[in-house]
């Protein structure tokens, strides 16, 4: 009798245990520029504001873009308008550590500016992290279309 009360204690501990570990979230592969197709896939054309191309960000640039500089990432790209007046910029940043990425998004989410564009302002601020992949959104009406497509990313 003894032993069945001491195996089922042990069997409702590891399960204890087991619903209690925090779950991790594996890397998204591919590169940034292909991960960021899909970041916009099914978006009407008519609807995208004049992106240009991805612009790679550097230790230069970095902080434009992303609003902080302690980040150790391994590369990071933008997506913004050719115009400078639309109020709209997807930052994608792979970290080289994922365990850095709450810290990262904290940090991004207490600086970020959504007003950037001095003379209009995006409705939308979105910080999120998936695996070692940081995405800062700052847009309009296509800020919740992005994020669900970055939520979705597998």
């Amino acid at each position: 009798m003894k032993k069945i009360i001491l195996l089922a204690s042990v069997l409702l501990l590891s399960f204890l245990l087991v619903g209690c570990t925090k779950e991790t979230t594996k890397n998204i592969e591919g590169s940034l520029n292909d991960i960021m197709t899909k970041l916009y896939e099914g978006i009407d054309e008519n609807e995208m504001p004049g992106l240009a191309d991805n612009v790679e960000l550097n230790q230069e640039n970095f902080v434009n873009f992303a609003f902080v500089d302690n980040v150790k990432y391994k590369e990071a790209i933008v997506s913004e308008p050719v115009i400078g007046s639309i109020p709209h910029s997807v930052v994608l940043i792979r970290l080289e550590n994922a365990s850095d990425a709450e810290k990262v998004v904290n940090d991004i989410k207490a600086n970020a500016n959504p007003r950037k564009w001095i003379c209009t302002e995006a409705e939308n601020t979105y910080v999120l992290s998936k695996g070692d992949l940081v995405l800062l959104i700052m847009s309009n009406e296509l800020a919740d279309k992005i994020k669900n497509n970055f939520e979705n990313l597998k």
